[in-house]
Formats: C-alpha cells, sequence, structure tokens
C-alpha cells in the first residue's frame, strides 16, 4: 500500500470500526444511544459508517457538521456541543436542521434560546453539568473539578429560580449532560463515574422541578493509542447502569427517558495504522535517534504542547537494497565495493532504545515520550504505528512548517485480510480563504439589551448601513458580493459571471446555510424564507438577484 499511495500513509479499517461498535452496544444499557463524537476522526467514510450502524452525530462545529451532512446524517438527530459556541454558529446549525443542543451555562442557554427564537424554531437544550464527585480515574479529567465545562451541580441547584425565571422562549430544557472523564483506566471508573452522574441528574430534577426526557451520560470508553494493545471490554457495565437507571428514573426502559451515551476514540482508535518510513538513523551522546517521514504534524501534536504520551512501532520489512540517497550518505566517498551497513555508526555501540522523531525543525517533533525497544533500523525501514485511528491526522499540527498531511485510505471487505479492498485514498488539505469585512457589528449581547429598539425600527437602521454599491468586473454585482462567495466556494474560479454555477463550485446544503448568513450580515438585511428556493441559488447571477430585490426594497 505504501508503495501505491506513499509515506506517510493512515490506513483506516471498516470493519474493526463496526467491531468496535457491536462491542459497546453489547455494554450499554440496551435501548441507549450512541453519539459519534466526530472531533475524534471527522474523516466522512468512518462517519457513514457509524452513522449506518445506528449512531447519532455529536458536533462541536459547523465544519463537523458539515461532514455529518456529508456523510447522511439527518441533522434532526445530531447533537450539538460545546463550551464557545457563537450566536453565528448557533444560527447555521439551527438553519440547517439541528435542534438539540447541551447548553454549558445560564449564559449559553439563552444565547441558544435567543438565535432560535429569532430564526423562528424552538430547540431542546440539555446542561451540561459539573458533578461534585470524582471516583474515577482516566487519562483526563473533564468535569469532577474547577472546569471550563458544564456548570457546577451546586450552583445549578441554588440558581433554580434563576432557572425558572429565564426568558427560555425558543428553547426547551428537557435534561442533563454529563462528561466527567476520557479514557477511563477500567470498568470500575466508568461505572463508579455513570451511576454518580444518573444520581445527580435525579437529585438535580428534583431540585429544579424538571421533568427531564433525555439524559446524555458521556463516554470515557478507553482505547489504547499508538501502542500494541486491544480495545478495553466492559462486560459489566450494562447491568450495573441498568439498576441505576431503574432505581432513579423508572421511565427509561419504556422510552420515557433517552439515555445517551458518546463515544470517539473506542470506536474508531483501532482502526488506524499510521505507515512511515525511517529517513536516517544517528547516534548522538549514547542515545540513537530514528529520523522519520512522519512527526507532530501528523501524529500526536500534543507533543508540541509537552504533552507527550508513550508509543509503540512495529517495523514492517527491512528494504532489500537501500536507495541511492541512502547509499550516498553512508558512504560518503566509498568505493562501490565497499561494505555498508546503513543507519549505524562503526565506532559506536548502538543503544539498545531509540527516540522516534520527525522531520520537523523543532526539538519538539518527537512521537511518543522517552524511547521504544526496536531493532537496528535501517534507512528506508517502513514501520507501522498501530491504534491511531483517533485523535491523529486531524489532532495534530497540520499546518505547521506547511509540508503535506499524510495521505488516509480507508478499507473494508471483501478482500483479503491482508489486501483488503480500497474504499478511498484522500489527503488532507489548508486551503486561506478571504474573509470579508463585517458591516454590523458582531459583539454578543448574552442578556437582552434594555431600551431596545423595535424590530421596525432596528431593520430600517440595518438598511441604513447597508454596505455601499461599487462596480466590479463579471456581473452586475459590487466587488464585496464575489468575496462573500469566495469565502464559502473556495472552488469558485477566477472570472464569476452572472451564469457561474453555483452547485458547480461547490454548494452544497450546509454551505447553502454558511452563504447565507454571511450574505444577510454582509449586506444588513433578511432574506425572505419564499426567496430560498433551488432557483434562487443556482447561479451567482439568480442569486444577486434576490439579494439587490432585499436591499433595495
Amino acid at each position: 500500500m505504501l508503495a501505491t499511495y506513499g509515506s506517510p500513509l493512515y490506513v483506516y479499517d471498516l470493519r474493526r470500526v463496526r467491531a468496535a461498535l457491536a462491542d459497546l452496544r453489547s455494554s450499554l444499557p440496551q435501548g441507549a444511544h450512541v453519539l459519534y463524537s466526530l472531533k475524534a476522526n471527522p474523516h466522512v467514510d468512518l462517519v457513514r459508517e457509524l452513522l449506518a450502524g445506528g449512531c447519532r452525530a455529536e458536533l462541536s462545529s459547523t465544519g463537523e457538521l458539515r461532514t455529518a451532512l456529508a456523510a447522511g446524517a439527518d441533522p434532526a438527530t445530531c447533537f450539538y456541543t460545546g463550551p464557545g459556541k457563537t450566536a453565528e454558529e448557533l444560527r447555521t446549525a439551527i438553519a440547517a436542521g439541528v435542534r438539540t443542543f447541551s447548553t454549558e451555562s445560564l449564559v449559553d442557554l439563552r444565547r441558544v434560546a435567543r438565535v432560535a427564537r429569532e430564526s423562528g424554531q424552538e430547540v431542546d437544550c440539555v446542561l451540561r453539568v459539573n458533578g461534585a464527585e470524582a471516583p474515577g480515574s482516566a487519562g483526563m479529567r473533564m468535569t469532577g473539578d474547577a472546569s471550563q465545562f458544564g456548570t457546577d451541580a451546586v450552583v445549578l441547584a441554588e440558581r433554580g429560580e434563576e432557572l425558572r425565571d429565564a426568558d427560555l422562549k425558543g428553547a426547551r430544557l428537557v435534561g442533563f449532560h454529563f462528561f466527567p472523564l476520557t479514557n477511563a483506566a477500567d470498568e470500575a471508573s466508568l461505572v463508579a463515574e455513570m451511576t454518580a452522574s444518573i444520581r445527580t441528574a435525579a437529585a438535580l430534577a428534583e431540585q429544579l422541578a424538571l421533568d427531564i426526557t433525555v439524559l446524555d451520560l458521556g463516554g470515557g470508553f478507553g482505547a489504547p493509542f499508538a501502542q500494541t494493545g486491544d480495545r478495553p471490554r466492559y462486560p459489566g457495565l450494562r447491568k450495573a447502569l441498568a439498576a441505576e437507571l431503574d432505581r432513579h428514573f423508572p421511565r427509561w426502559a419504556d422510552g420515557g427517558v433517552e439515555v445517551l451515551f458518546e463515544s470517539g476514540r473506542h470506536l474508531v482508535g483501532d482502526s488506524g495504522t499510521l505507515l512511515c518510513t525511517v529517513s536516517d538513523v544517528k547516534d548522538s551522546r549514547d542515545t540513537r535517534f530514528a529520523v522519520l517521514d512522519t512527526g507532530i504534524n501528523h501524529l500526536g501534536g500534543l507533543s508540541g504542547i509537552g504533552r507527550l504520551l508513550p508509543l509503540s512501532a512495529v517495523p514492517l520489512a527491512v528494504p532489500t537494497e537501500p536507495t541511492d540517497e541512502a547509499t550516498h550518505d553512508a558512504q560518503g566517498d566509498a568505493p562501490d565495493d565497499a561494505p555498508v551497513e546503513l543507519g549505524t555508526d562503526a565506532a559506536a555501540t548502538p543503544p539498545a532504545r531509540t527516540r522516534l522523531v520527525g522531520p520537523l525543525c523543532t526539538p519538539a517533533d518527537t512521537l511518543g515520550r522517552g524511547a521504544v525497544d526496536l531493532p537496528d533500523l535501517a534507512v528506508g525501514q517502513r514501520l507501522a504505528i498501530p491504534n491511531v485511528g483517533a485523535y491523529g491526522a486531524t489532532a495534530s499540527l497540520l499546518g505547521f512548517l506547511s509540508r503535506p498531511a499524510a495521505a488516509e485510505v480507508v478499507v473494508d471487505g471483501p478482500g483479503s485480510a491482508e489486501s483488503p479492498r480500497v474504499v478511498s485514498a484522500t489527503r488532507l488539505t489548508l486551503v486561506r480563504e478571504p474573509v470579508p469585512a463585517r458591516t454590523t457589528d458582531p459583539t454578543e449581547h448574552p442578556e437582552p439589551r434594555e431600551n431596545h429598539v423595535s424590530e421596525e425600527s432596528a431593520m430600517q437602521e440595518r438598511t441604513m448601513t447597508a454596505v455601499p454599491v461599487r462596480d466590479a468586473e463579471g456581473g452586475p454585482w459590487n466587488a464585496d458580493y464575489v468575496t462573500v462567495l469566495r469565502s464559502v466556494l473556495p472552488r469558485l474560479g477566477e472570472d464569476v459571471g452572472p451564469d457561474t454555477s453555483l452547485r458547480a463550485a461547490g454548494l452544497d446544503s450546509l454551505a447553502l446555510v454558511e452563504l447565507l448568513v454571511r450574505l444577510e450580515e454582509a449586506y444588513a438585511v433578511a432574506i425572505p424564507d419564499d426567496d430560498l428556493g433551488p432557483e434562487s441559488f443556482a447561479t451567482a447571477g439568480s442569486l444577486w438577484s434576490v439579494v439587490e430585490s432585499v436591499r433595495t426594497a
């Protein structure tokens, strides 16, 4: 596969994704729903596979929303989360059809309600809770201590009256969301954390007089990362959680309370392997370094902030013949028939352990914490780094030093285990897009302003501050119009005329929503729903006609 697609190369196996989902479902209470956290790996083929298996999409950005929709997700079943949701992204998500949001505070809850109300919609919201207990151990705690995530349970209990009196028109408060830890150390930690969350949810529901219909217990399901090993199994989790749910929420078994779980790394972690090649091997002061053609720009971007995890690598095959470059580096001016031992220093005794480093010009480009046990490596040696299907490619420093991303190949049956069928082969690229200047004040006001003007006078004020018309080549519009188009449709060609097809430039359902939001902001208008038919978005000219008709109305 390296010969076909080059090195370095991620390989994701959909058969492992299906197996992981089946294992997780068997560990959860029957009837519970599984949300796939796209942050773990937003590759559209992996998302599509998990959606086909019955997962819902858990999102934290409009980019993830775009991927979920491209993979076939029903936006009404998507679950939108995150501690810093802006009004702009909320408008985009609601316009795309998202109807369930996790809110991190009363400010966040009010903001979601306000945007939904302004959009003429009503959405469901759950409050994320920072529980008082932290009984389990894990790779990383999210709550259970001082945290930017959620609202402390004790604060919610104390502010119940404020919550009941809040202006939440546009939002229905339907339940609670917990996510206290990630990558739990063991099953006992998961049981302890999730049963504590169930008890906290029941107590809060009683204190707030809230009849909850949604309970998201989060995740924390573990998986090895960049090391050999198997996904953990949780044989006792289903029984323990079902008993606790029966005790505190007896309606859950009949669907009266929808129980949700989230997972990312557990579902896709062991599906991914990073294949790479040794570029150089050198000894320095009793330390052996193997320089690879992959680094923290492809794997483990957390290395850049000093958070190094253990890592293992599996040698694949020693090259039968060194490359010309490797031979020259090793031999120097030696005659052609001189013996060559690639990657070693004849005058030095090779150390037993090797530090794996990448090609970037920074000492931070270290793959893993410490050295790893490897046989003598040679230039051209192929290595496989296992269990990197989650938090690999997109969790890395993709933009640093402008090196290309690793190719990503998705495989599946019915090919043989050695030669599975290739589903897709792609590479991520970073694209710089123009950003149109805002013509309205983007400042957020979580609380309604006092002495606010009426909707009619506000519309008049916005119309007065609209972008002035300027002539521009290519069409009957001003120059800012094409800039806005390019900000959403980077594939738009150089010459944009009235007949330029927006579909051909990449306009899909989510891009349409983003384009609508940006046009309304740029020109300080509100385009009526009656003008949003497919014919309006067919060409640059047809869409401008809609914008111009609203501006001059």
